[in-house]
């Protein structure tokens, strides 16, 4: 039996994907997996040893397709359910099952604020298209696999906590002014990870705090992921760093500002001293379910209210 997942983006979403690899290798005698996505997002599964091998798509789609055909996949398992995706399917005609979305039920949520979404995380509605080969769930939560050879930083002290400090939208993040109160408030050291986009807010927050190491810009996703593994503590976004550190089991403490976990993309089996974050009682979130450059209702009081004494109060114990 020979599959092709399909999930293209992005660094949480693929994360989230890998208990189907998992239980698929695992429970089906002589299953040989393939995993497509863009070619960007390649090096998140390179040493998964679940995956036969990982195809990155650039911007010759047909030839990708016409390499993908002659591989003669019996199923392919679609996690990612979009246009690109149905292509995928359509090209190679052969037997698919996609994942349901729930696009109608979030819709209701944000733009009616009537929640219909069902209490299921998205990594058992991925599971649940996997349903074709029996798999089931073997409760072991996410994967996520550096190479050997990856170094952590040198000036990376033994006892610290991680402070995820970015998001792919400012409605997920924090204000520079909130998260420089949140480091001033947690009695350990902290460290910052963040992509190049992270670089001047790390900085700040670096420059007003007397407990900080400022790591933003500087590592690599997977050297970023072994900073998350050595943590006491990781706080984070709604991002993907967050399923990272579920991945490793931290106690993620998750700051959730425009998006919401009735979404389904929570942290996955992470400690269970784990704790979510939020304004209660707003009445315009969530306004996206996935973000925006500023608050369209411009108060952003879903980060702007956060509680960050509190917060500091739940990592300091």
């Amino acid at each position: 039996m020979k599959v092709l997942v399909v999930r293209f983006s992005s660094i949480g979403d693929i994360v989230l994907t890998t208990p189907v690899l998992r239980c698929l290798h695992t429970q089906v005698p002589g299953v040989e997996i393939h995993y497509l996505t863009k070619k960007s997002f390649v090096g998140l599964l390179e040493h998964n040893p679940y995956v036969h091998k990982i195809w990155g798509l650039d911007s010759d789609f047909g030839e990708l397709m016409k390499q993908l055909r002659s591989e003669k996949f019996d199923f392919i398992v679609d996690l990612h359910n979009n246009l690109r995706s149905k292509r995928v399917s359509l090209t190679l005609l052969i037997p698919y099952k996609r994942v349901n979305k729930l696009n109608w039920q979030k819709w209701r949520l944000v733009k009616l604020k009537q929640d219909a979404m069902p209490d299921v995380h998205i990594v058992d509605r991925y599971l649940d298209v996997a349903q074709k080969f029996n798999v089931q769930n073997d409760d072991k939560g996410l994967d996520f696999f550096v190479p050997p050879d990856t170094q952590l930083p040198a000036e990376l002290p033994s006892d610290f906590v991680c402070f995820a400090i970015g998001g792919q939208h400012q409605t997920k993040k924090l204000p520079i002014k909130k998260m420089i109160e949140l480091c001033n408030g947690i009695s350990s050291l902290v460290v910052l990870i963040g992509g190049k986009e992270d670089v001047e807010a790390g900085a700040k927050i670096q420059n007003h705090c007397n407990r900080v190491l400022d790591l933003s810009g500087k590592l690599s996703i997977n050297q970023s992921a072994l900073v998350i593994k050595n943590a006491t503590t990781v706080i984070s976004h709604d991002t993907g760093m967050m399923h990272i550190a579920a991945a490793y089991k931290k106690k993620v403490i998750s700051i959730w500002g425009n998006t919401v976990p009735q979404f389904g993309m929570y942290p996955y089996k992470a400690s269970p001293d784990s704790v979510m974050f939020e304004v209660p009682d707003l009445s315009c979130r969530p306004c996206s379910k996935i973000g925006y450059e500023s608050c369209p209702k411009g108060h952003f009081n879903c980060m702007n209210l956060q509680d960050v004494e509190k917060i500091a109060a739940e990592i300091n114990s």
